[in-house]
């Protein structure tokens, strides 16, 4: 009887997440429309960089700043709540970035529940979880490989 519950539970909870739509907008804004706090934390990362594009964007619970830009062959999105607060670092990375054990774990993962699946875009994620805004910063563009940072995949099945 508990296994029963406990699938119903698992079917009504995934069946959830199928029906929810996340509503993003993001559009371009100039550097003066960007948080002045935000700005001076990745400033010095910014000197060295190419591509400096800055956005607001919008969904239906929140409002968040991000800058893109591309330093070192290496394209970095780093996001800030609406005080200018780090939320988290993303970097675009190919898929043998990713350590051997977590991406046969991905790879298992995707197999068995898609026929087919063609990876458009991986993302390292440094989130910022307890972690000073400064440590956060020099991790992501460090590029280390630690415990803490997810892996965003964007794929078609």
């Amino acid at each position: 009887m508990m296994k029963y519950r406990l699938c119903i539970g698992l079917l009504v909870l995934a069946c959830t997440c199928w029906g929810q739509n996340k509503y993003e907008k993001e559009y371009r804004i100039s550097q003066s429309e960007f948080p002045a706090n935000a700005y001076e934390l990745i400033a010095e990362q910014l000197e060295a960089s190419k591509r400096i594009r800055f956005y607001k964007e919008t969904d239906s619970l929140k409002h968040s700043f991000e800058a893109k830009f591309k330093k070192r062959k290496l394209h970095y999105s780093v996001e800030f709540d609406e005080q200018g607060k780090l939320e988290d670092i993303e970097v675009i990375i190919k898929e043998k970035d990713i350590p051997e054990d977590s991406w046969g774990k991905i790879n298992r993962y995707l197999q068995n529940e898609f026929d087919k699946v063609r990876i458009i875009k991986i993302q390292q994620q440094y989130a910022a979880n307890g972690t000073s805004e400064k440590e956060l910063i020099h991790h992501a563009f460090q590029n280390l490989i630690l415990p803490y940072i997810n892996y965003e995949i964007i794929f078609a099945s």
